[in-house]
């Protein structure tokens, strides 16, 4: 399965669509990228090759005088397996080349012959080099946004097969040993076609049919990171164009804005770069601003003491006259939720929102019920710094200045500015170390299990960001 998974990461660990549709997030393998993914498939061959059983190999031959003797080779093993040259490249508008060349192989075995009057065995050596394997491989997606990777072609050479028998009758054996090895060029290679493609058919396939397409974040959010569109090869990487969307756990609903353009030129010194869109951060406003889940409640226990205005009527009477005699010595509770959506806007220079709340005032009744006090509406610029670690992306926000208006109040008119430092408290000292507590966790990027990022690089851009990094694979 670690070899499939570095298959998968050949397809793009992870940009236009060939739909037009615009992605949230964007994926992309540099040619560095695949040279990696090359290398740590070879060291993994290498490991893995010990442990394969090959097919055995028979056959029958007519010798002179005693007639046809039947061989047949088998428990063959791989001794040693060099790789002196291989590459993958991306084939533009189909998808990559997987290229070994000059390969050699040494293998252990044995052998047996027949004839009704004799038999005999032993061991055996083979030596195979010269060996060539080309192999194109077609990406696409299916219906519900996973890749697909099928056979485009697969063609084998070998330049010299060699095998040193040891046995009773290897005289015998010496008598065709150069029809075997040609036969046995011929099937070899004939047979690692066969082996590629039946490896691509039946585990490599059915494991990107198996990839996740969304990630669970908590019990408001998920996020779908499908496929919009097949991979894109061209003659320096290969782009994946992924949905890169938040949406409820609860009931998916189309988000009411479309993503932005993504686009972005290639980083040659990195192996993969990702692209952020806007609509990635702002589906993710959009849900947790209709979940509630922005929304809290504030009570006199949680404002510090050093605050000389207190949640109740009596610290509100001397400039809301109309409490004393509506709501005469009650305590008060505040709820403080944002108007609409938190946007992010992403240019060059800066990542900034502007975050509208509404604090809404009630006076808490002898019967626990709530009567409406006033509503104040705030609004500030808010500073977004965005940074990324080996697996995930976070986030925190810095608050501006605060610009108070009352929006409707049941108790009468009054200057909202008598109530800056409460105010203040509440954006500086809660919601926002809130939000941030949120973002410190962090969401996870779309990566495939053993593999990290590696100095990442981040660069602002116009409507969307893009980090450049390396990875290690293990």
């Amino acid at each position: 399965m670690r070899r499939v998974s570095l298959l998968v990461f050949w397809l793009g660990c992870l940009v236009p669509s060939s739909e037009g549709v615009n992605p949230g997030f964007a994926g992309r393998i540099t040619r560095k990228g695949l040279d990696y993914a090359c290398q740590e498939g070879v060291a993994t061959l290498r490991k893995d090759l010990p442990a394969i059983i090959l097919p055995e190999f028979s056959g029958t031959y007519r010798v002179k005088i005693i007639g046809n003797v039947n061989y047949r080779f088998y428990r063959l093993n791989f001794r040693r397996f060099e790789l002196f040259h291989s590459t993958i490249e991306p084939m533009p508008g189909q998808g990559l080349r997987v290229s070994i060349s000059n390969a050699l192989a040494e293998m252990t075995g044995h052998w047996e012959l027949k004839k009704r009057w004799l038999k005999d065995d032993g061991s055996f050596e083979l030596k195979v080099d010269g060996i060539s394997i080309s192999v194109g491989l077609k990406l696409g997606s299916d219906a519900t946004g996973r890749p697909t990777v099928t056979t485009l072609d697969c063609n084998t050479h070998i330049s010299n097969v060699d095998i040193d028998i040891s046995g009773k009758w290897e005289w015998l054996y010496n008598l065709f040993e150069t029809k075997v090895e040609s036969a046995f060029k011929t099937v070899m290679e004939s047979k690692i076609c066969e082996i590629v493609r039946t490896s691509i058919n039946s585990k490599l396939q059915p494991h990107l049919q198996s990839l996740p397409v969304t990630a669970n974040i908590d019990h408001t959010s998920n996020i779908d990171y499908s496929l919009v569109g097949p991979p894109v090869a061209t003659s320096d990487c290969v782009d994946l164009d992924l949905k890169g969307e938040f949406f409820s756990t609860g009931h998916r609903s189309p988000a009411p804005f479309p993503p932005p353009p993504l686009s972005f030129p290639v980083d040659h010194d990195r192996m993969v770069q990702f692209g952020i869109s806007t609509y990635f951060f702002n589906t993710a406003g959009d849900v947790y601003y209709k979940a509630e889940s922005l929304t809290f409640w504030v009570v006199d226990e949680m404002v510090p003491q050093e605050i000389k205005i207190r949640l109740n009527t009596s610290s509100f009477q001397p400039f809301i006259p109309q409490l004393k005699k509506l709501y005469h010595n009650m305590p008060m509770k505040l709820k403080v939720s944002p108007s609409s959506a938190p946007s992010l806007s992403i240019t060059p220079e800066t990542l900034s929102l502007t975050p509208s709340v509404d604090i809404q005032a009630f006076a808490i009744l002898p019967n626990s019920f709530l009567a409406p006090l006033f509503l104040i509406g705030v609004t500030s610029p808010v500073s977004a710094k965005v940074a990324v670690n080996s697996t995930r992306i976070f986030g925190n926000l810095k608050l501006g200045r605060l610009k108070f208006s009352l929006k409707h109040s049941d108790v009468g008119f009054f200057s909202v500015q008598v109530l800056e430092s409460l105010i203040n408290f509440l954006t500086a000292s809660i919601l926002i170390p809130q939000m941030n507590a949120r973002l410190a966790e962090g969401f996870p990027l779309p990566l495939l299990d053993h593999l990290e990022l590696s100095n990442p690089i981040l660069q602002a851009h116009q409507d969307f960001l893009v980090f450049a990094s390396d990875v290690r694979y293990g």
